[in-house]
């Protein structure tokens, strides 16, 4: 009766009934997002933080990428990065290289560092000028294998465990889906 005298006070003579929140009807709870959204800029933040990147094989060559350029990718749910690339060896002639890389990659989320990451880097273009037909093949080689030590698992976003956690119920993201604005992340109870 204390409880119903307080509330009367507190909203003015009139008592709410309140309805248990539907937590097992829904995945989720109607007043948290179903989902997070990040920019392209955002995305763009994420991946620049991981050039310059400069990478040396033995004394066969080394590369240095500079300047990443995201490009939104939805029809193929994917990310593209466009690179500048300066490709040093002392087999070449000249001995050293400028071009840009294209590399491609999609989206997946990594559970253990709670994580959107890319997945599954492939360079699908190469443009080196003249000298992309004299070692066209030494160039793929060297792209392909630095596709996956630049960009294989790289986080562009981490969840903070506040944003995955509510009234004690757990949650992750699901679906991840590369849009024009750029990267939604649906989030699903677990």
């Amino acid at each position: 009766m204390r409880r119903r005298r307080f509330l009367e006070i507190m909203l003015g003579g009139s008592v709410l009934t309140l309805a248990p929140l539907p937590a097992l009807a829904s995945p989720t709870f109607p007043f948290i997002p179903d989902h997070y959204t990040f920019s392209r800029a955002q995305v763009q933040a994420a991946v620049a933080r991981k050039f310059p990147f400069h990478r040396a094989v033995a004394q066969v060559f080394s590369m240095d990428l500079t300047h990443p350029e995201i490009a939104l990718q939805p029809a193929q749910n994917r990310l593209a990065l466009t690179v500048d690339a300066l490709i040093s060896s002392p087999f070449m002639v000249p001995q050293t290289l400028n071009g840009t890389f294209v590399l491609v990659g999609g989206l997946a989320y990594d559970a253990a560092t709670r994580s959107v990451v890319v997945r599954d880097p492939a360079v699908t273009q190469a443009d080196f000028g003249p000298a992309t037909a004299i070692y066209g093949q030494q160039i793929d080689m060297a792209a392909n294998m630095l596709a996956s030590q630049v960009l294989q698992n790289y986080p562009i976003y981490t969840f903070k465990p506040n944003q995955l956690t509510f009234a004690g119920v757990q949650f992750q993201p699901g679906a991840i889906t590369v849009v024009p604005a750029g990267v939604r992340v649906e989030i699903v109870e677990r």
